[in-house]
């Protein structure tokens, strides 16, 4: 089996951050989107992946990304020339993909499960496709499935004024090679695209089994500002290891679980936990509040933060409050003589920003 990963697209509901990176490499808890999802795929024992860039940003993903190696595997990257569409994505890898059943998973999901049990059950049932799906507040905003009580996916909807049920599409998916004549066979959308929702109808058409999962575990489509922080609580919350391999002198005070990377000094301030500081940063006479990450090469002077992500290289000073906020790489925040109360940002990279 093979994986194809997503990471293409525009990002246009993480700008500015966007304009300047791939969404998927914006970190959750120090480490980027993308990783995760490379990781998930690993556990599941696939070891050839591709990944879907765009012209874009597509020289960023390798960069980060590499060859694979330090995950044991081997990496193809395909461009994607128009953002097309998912199942479009799927007919530009499918030299890659040849005659393999295959993993597609979209770079900017993250869920707090690991997908091993889902290929192992396509593997076993051998159904055409295999989707997850996870109950949601808000159906309309999403590719809604309406399912019997077996599983069976009975026929699929994007973004219906009237779901059929509140189970929403989660971004991976798991295909045989009967998915290529499917996509053969739908038009673009209204939209332009070929839409993986109208692939999977068209597998149904063709009496091919589709068979569903429905998600307990957390789902986390990391589109927004608000889903990245959310993204950050629950990653924080759930998979933090404490350890302090930096300095901490004598009048700081470490609470909860908390992580320090190599190189990084910490001096008359108060972290309490959930907190990640990644390597060679400095926080001084400050208070890091709970689930808060903070890059590397960050530097964080007499300021308060908390609930919030900060990126790599970037440094506030003299700021009372900041919570709730997405800071991007190599920002600079001061105080300036002005009284102000908490801050809620979301601030680009290489900015610079006084309040």
């Amino acid at each position: 089996m093979k994986a194809i990963i997503l990471s293409g697209g525009k990002g246009t509901r993480l700008r500015p951050l966007t304009y300047s990176g791939a969404k998927q490499l914006v970190p959750v808890a120090n480490k980027p989107i993308l990783f995760y999802c490379i990781e998930n795929i690993v556990q599941a024992g696939i070891h050839d992946v591709g990944i879907i860039i765009s012209p874009e940003t597509g020289q960023e993903i390798m960069n980060a990304v590499g060859d694979g190696s330090r995950w044991g595997i081997t990496i193809k990257y395909i461009e994607q020339d128009v953002p097309g569409g998912l199942a479009h994505a799927i007919k530009t890898a499918r030299k890659f993909l040849a005659d393999s059943p295959f993993v597609m998973y979209l770079g900017d999901n993250l869920i707090g499960t690991r997908i091993d049990t889902f290929v192992k059950e396509f593997r076993s049932n051998s159904p055409e496709a295999l989707i997850l799906l996870k109950e949601v507040e808000n159906p309309k905003q999403f590719g809604v499935a309406d399912v019997t009580k077996e599983g069976k996916v009975l026929r699929l909807i994007e973004k219906p004024e009237v779901p059929p049920s509140n189970l929403a599409l989660v971004g991976i998916y798991i295909f045989s090679t009967k998915i290529h004549e499917a996509i053969d066979n739908i038009r673009p959308s209204s939209r332009g695209e070929l839409e993986i929702t109208d692939a999977i109808q068209e597998l149904i058409n063709m009496g091919c089994a589709v068979e569903s999962f429905i998600l307990d575990e957390w789902w986390l489509d990391t589109g927004k500002k608000d889903d990245m922080l959310t993204a950050n609580v629950i990653v924080l919350d759930e998979l933090l290891k404490a350890g302090i391999d930096g300095q901490v002198d004598g009048k700081s005070n470490i609470l909860g679980r908390v992580s320090i990377g190599k190189g990084s000094v910490v001096k008359e301030s108060k972290i309490r936990g959930p907190v990640v500081i990644g390597e060679n940063v400095i926080v001084e006479n400050s208070f890091i509040g709970p689930y808060t990450s903070i890059g590397n090469d960050s530097k964080i002077i007499k300021s308060s933060v908390e609930h919030s992500v900060i990126m790599d290289g970037s440094e506030l000073r003299d700021i009372e409050r900041l919570e709730e906020s997405l800071i991007g790489r190599n920002v600079r925040i001061y105080r300036n003589n002005k009284m102000h109360k908490a801050l809620r940002l979301m601030i680009g990279d290489d900015s610079v920003v006084e309040v």
